[in-house]
């Protein structure tokens, strides 16, 4: 109604009392302001002027009138919706994805299973939340071979377009990594370093703090710092590409060097995404889970090689 209404408001302003144009041309280009795209107006502007060339100043008003009107548009829909992002409900305005899929695993367990995972985030004016779940599961002849969970939340506020504060809670379970829980805390700053259409590139970086339990009875506490990146590149209409890695690194209260001595932990995972149809899509990743110093028995590296559905909702 409001495009209309703008519309059909421009044709009005931009006629003259005393028109020049020739009536064609003046309904060839009302024809093409009445669709609403820029570009066919463009084109059917630059055509009126090869037709009619005596007539440029007319010319240009209707199309600077159509402009100037789509203009208000934009921005009454940027405030409409900004107001509607206002007075959401906290479980309103939340989007997401889940997979499920199949992977091979090499290190501490040699295997192939399923995975599943679940992603959902709510993205506000000033405010972004993202929740992420997922777990892989193998059963052989009885026995489980792989069981590994994980959970994180991570909201984040947007100083400026390049600058946000972030706060992360996670916990993961893998017992054949020898964790038989672990929960972590941190919080930091973070830079938007790309935020273009086809690549996006954020960083951020803070301190923290995990406990873990390990299978074989014991558990600690540590301080640490916590640092990743998260990239994403639209290769093709239909291709994508996704990075995503965490490093977490104990320092013993210290936390001043990455790769301490103590413990440090790398997650890193790297993905290929393709679209099937309009929310379906086939997901191809490759992760490596690096513990510096894992229980006694454990292997220092994880590999995990999934194929998955994905399904946007």
């Amino acid at each position: 109604m409001l495009t209309r209404a703008l519309t059909c408001l421009c044709l009005v302003a931009a006629t003259p009392a005393a028109a020049e144009l020739p009536d064609p041309v003046r309904a060839m280009i009302q024809a093409a302001i009445a669709t609403g795209d820029e570009a066919k107006v463009a084109a059917v502007v630059e055509a009126a002027r090869t037709v009619s060339p005596g007539d440029g100043a007319e010319i240009d008003a209707l199309h600077e009138t159509f402009l100037g009107a789509r203009s208000v548009i934009a921005a009454v829909r940027r405030v409409q919706e900004q107001e509607a992002i206002r007075h959401a409900g906290p479980f309103d305005l939340w989007e997401g994805r889940g997979q499920i899929g199949a992977f091979h695993s090499t290190g501490n367990s040699s295997s192939a299973g399923v995975t599943a995972a679940l992603d959902l985030e709510r993205v506000g004016i000033d405010w972004r939340h993202k929740l992420r779940a997922s777990l892989d599961f193998q059963e052989s002849e009885g026995i489980t071979t792989r069981e590994q969970y994980f959970v994180s939340y991570e909201p984040r506020l947007q100083i400026n377009p390049g600058l946000f504060v972030y706060a992360l809670g996670q916990w993961d379970s893998d017992e054949f990594q020898g964790i038989e829980t672990r929960y972590a805390v941190s919080g930091g700053l973070g830079l938007q370093l790309l935020a273009g259409d086809t690549m996006r590139l954020s960083v951020k970086a803070g301190p923290a703090w995990r406990h873990t339990d390990y299978t074989s009875g014991t558990g600690e506490s540590r301080l640490a710092a916590l640092a990743g990146f998260d990239f994403d590149w639209q290769i093709a209409d239909a291709i994508k590409l996704t990075q995503d890695t965490d490093l977490v690194a104990e320092g013993g209260g210290t936390a001043t060097a990455f790769f301490d001595a103590n413990n440090t932990t790398l997650s890193f995972v790297t993905g290929l995404e393709a679209d099937i149809i309009a929310s379906l899509s086939a997901r191809l990743s490759y992760a490596v889970d690096y513990d510096s110093n894992p229980p006694t028995g454990a292997e220092t590296t994880d590999t995990l090689t999934r194929f998955t559905l994905i399904y946007d909702f």
